[in-house]
């Protein structure tokens, strides 16, 4: 779609002031003080984030009940078992806790529900199967903060539950034995973004601290948490949290330790999705992740949390070309369903006029609905909800939105129509019978109505800075790196040179521009990215992110450009 171009303004005084005290360039200066950075022990934190700097675990509600409660596990030799969510940070969250417990000593199992016989977070049936294994402890992580019932069900049975989650609470908080979550009313803790992992790593932390008062470790037996930064990062970049405050520090350092995990699951999963040397956001989001997603999107979950903890090298390279299969299997079908969804998009009728897109079938998976709704997101600049019909009527769906909309408040107008629903601002999923799935649709377009304008419905592209083409060289793009990783929160920067010309331009790939371009007097090369059909001639403004590229042991200067128009006359 066509985007509006939104430069953001800052003070030039603020610049001077940052870029001086901080050793940096005026546009990086810019950008940091564009993203609410202007504080200078906020800008050497981000440039620089320190492990020592993060937040006391113990700031976060319900915490020393939680830590008390595994000791007195450990005590016992009670059986835990880890409750888990068939997502990759539900995964991560799992493997984390239980290779952490199982090392300090507890007996540790977990269980990751199926998405389509359990569906999502706690339900009685599966507890039950749990406390009928022996376990005493049940730990949720990335799920349960809804669960008000199944939190008196373990009571009643005598299984203490401590629930691990980051998703919003409603009105009721579960009566469990101690519930962790950040934004529980009454939460102390400064940072409210964490990711399902994060909040259980925490738990580590608190954890190893009243480990160690007490004792408890040998002089070389005291575990490193660095060690679990790997599983940290991996969940926290696939849950699409902010890459800001506490979340920056877990990706800056877990993505190190990605690079060199000794974890033969890890190196398995890299090796099936080419990942050689450095791995960064756009791998784990668009090759680990995925991959690690896919078994419980087709079919099960429990593969991607074997492969996490498994210790065979043999074993995990089996597991790894397993999930890789389940990740092509799923890409044939995402394909599929797109296609379809596309084109009752576009002869329905209802669009461009429509606020929101909802759309229904019983031919779709269940499974990779949500992603292709994010994929509608892209194209129609429209809040997305598709859902899956099964044999029985009873239908699932899966939604994504847009900035301005928050998904979960415009889902509580329509609660007459759903049995269920949860998520956040941005994602989110229901439940319902197929034969309210009409009236659903049009109480959610109600409800888009009221929120969303004409101005909301086009797609931004946010700049953070309109630079001259003289300030545009590698010592730029060597500050930008130190404002990786880039991701949600955190987007590489994109910045607009003004009144340029196209020397040259060809066309590369499967639709690529490479051009050489004129401005200021000096020339730049750069790529556009699937663009071959936008204009490219006379006098254009470029919105661009400019890059190192290593080439026959030369590095030059590269204009990545996401977007083109022409200059003002």
């Amino acid at each position: 779609m066509e985007k509006k171009w939104a430069v953001k303004t800052v003070d030039d005084v603020g610049v001077e002031n940052l870029s001086r005290l901080l050793g940096v360039g005026s546009i990086t200066a810019r950008i940091l003080i564009g993203r609410g950075i202007d504080a200078v022990e906020d800008g050497r934190q981000y440039l620089l984030p320190s492990l020592s700097a993060m937040h006391d675990p113990f700031l976060l509600k319900g915490m020393q009940t939680a830590v008390e409660r595994v000791l007195l596990a450990l005590e016992n030799s009670e059986t835990v078992c880890v409750y888990g969510d068939y997502d990759v940070d539900g995964i991560t969250g799992t493997a984390l806790l239980v290779s952490f417990l199982r090392q300090v000593g507890l007996i540790c199992n977990y269980f990751i529900p199926s998405r389509f016989d359990d569906g999502y977070g706690l339900n009685e049936e599966a507890l039950q199967r749990i406390i009928d294994t022996g376990a005493t402890l049940i730990i949720s992580v990335d799920c349960g903060i809804t669960a008000v019932k199944e939190a008196i069900f373990c009571r009643h049975a005598g299984v203490d539950l401590v629930i691990l989650d980051h998703h919003a609470p409603r009105e009721i908080i579960p009566e469990a034995t101690a519930v962790v979550n950040p934004l529980q009313p009454g939460c102390s803790y400064p940072f409210k973004m964490l990711a399902g992992v994060g909040v259980a790593f925490n738990l580590l932390v608190a954890l190893r601290s009243r480990m160690r008062l007490a004792g408890l470790f040998g002089i070389s037996d005291e575990p490193d948490l660095r060690d679990w930064l790997d599983l940290v990062a991996l969940g926290t970049i696939a849950d699409v949290v902010p890459l800001v405050g506490q979340n920056r520090t877990y990706a800056y350092y877990g993505l190190q330790k990605l690079e060199s995990s000794r974890r033969p699951g890890i190196a398995a999963l890299k090796k099936v999705a080419g990942i050689k040397d450095t791995v960064n956001c756009g791998q784990v989001g668009f090759r680990l992740a995925p991959r690690l997603n896919a078994a419980g999107r087709m079919e099960s979950a429990v593969p991607g949390v074997d492969l996490l903890l498994n210790n065979s090298a043999d074993e995990c390279a089996i597991i790894a070309d397993e999930l890789d299969t389940a990740n092509a299997e799923r890409q044939a079908v995402e394909r599929g369903i797109l296609e379809q969804a596309v084109a009752m998009v576009d002869s329905g009728g209802n669009y461009p006029a429509c606020r929101s897109i909802v759309l229904a079938s019983r031919d779709w998976h269940q499974g990779v609905i949500g992603i292709v709704a994010s994929r509608l997101v892209e194209r129609y600049h429209r809040p997305t909800i598709l859902i899956a019909i099964d044999e029985e009527g009873k239908a699932k769906g899966s939604g994504r939105s847009i900035p301005g909309f928050h998904l979960l408040e415009a889902l509580t107008a329509c609660p007459d129509y759903l049995d269920r629903f949860g998520g956040h601002r941005y994602a989110a999923g229901i439940g319902l019978e197929a034969g309210n799935i009409d009236a659903f649709a049009a109480a959610f377009e109600a409800a888009s109505l009221q929120i969303l304008g004409d101005r909301e419905l086009v797609p931004s592209l946010d700049i953070d800075g309109d630079v001259c083409p003289a300030e545009v060289n590698l010592t730029l793009t060597n500050e930008f790196k130190r404002m990786e990783p880039f991701g949600a929160g955190n987007p590489e920067p994109t910045l607009m040179m003004r009144r340029v010309t196209v020397v040259d331009r060809r066309i590369v790939g499967e639709g690529h521009l490479k051009l050489r371009l004129s401005a200021g007097g000096l020339v730049f090369s750069g790529i556009a990215f699937r663009q071959a059909e936008c204009p490219a001639d006379g006098l254009l403004d470029i919105a661009f992110f400019p890059e190192s590229n290593f080439w026959n042991n030369a590095t030059t200067l590269q204009l990545r450009i996401k977007a083109m128009r022409k200059a003002a006359s």
